[in-house]
């Protein structure tokens, strides 16, 4: 037999209210509205073997390529999770890798042709969501809204330096 000792002391409708405002809740939500809003889209446009999650490591690929290392990094996963991401990531045709002149033990990610159309495309589709977002709360709100958001991600990675 379960005793309640504290009636009242859990008070559901004050739970639902913090929970409909809780910024984790509200960016975890947000991120699936985008997702299922562009991913559609692009596979729409001949993208059918994309995720959007691949995004979190074909965005930090530089132009003059990015070792697996270092894109590890910037994507928060280990190195062995990269380097199942790049072989993936190759194999569907997004990326290419060449040996690090450097270092013969590494090698060097590249965006090919199709993984820089990817981008091209996704812009697209990220300003159909973006009008979408303006057409909700208007322009210059979701100007400050990105330049918050801008700002809070910035200052945070300088403080986990």
């Amino acid at each position: 037999m379960i005793v309640e000792t504290h009636k009242n002391s859990f008070d559901f409708d004050q739970f639902r209210l913090i929970r409909e405002r809780s910024v984790g809740r509200l960016f975890w939500r947000l991120k699936r509205f985008t997702s299922s809003y562009i991913e559609p889209r692009l596979h729409a446009l001949g993208y059918t073997d994309f995720k959007m999650s691949y995004l979190m490591f074909l965005s930090n690929i530089e132009e003059q390529g990015t070792t697996n290392n270092e894109l590890a990094k910037r994507a928060c996963v280990t190195k062995q999770m990269m380097s199942k991401i790049v072989g993936l990531l190759e194999e569907e045709g997004y990326i290419y890798t060449q040996k690090n002149p450097n270092d013969s033990r590494s090698s060097i990610i590249f965006l090919n042709a199709r993984g820089k159309e990817l981008f091209v495309a996704l812009e697209g589709c990220m300003q159909e969501a973006r009008t979408k977002f303006d057409s909700i709360v208007g322009h210059d709100r979701m100007e400050q809204v990105i330049e918050t958001m801008y700002t809070l991600v910035t200052e945070l990675e300088k403080a986990d330096q």
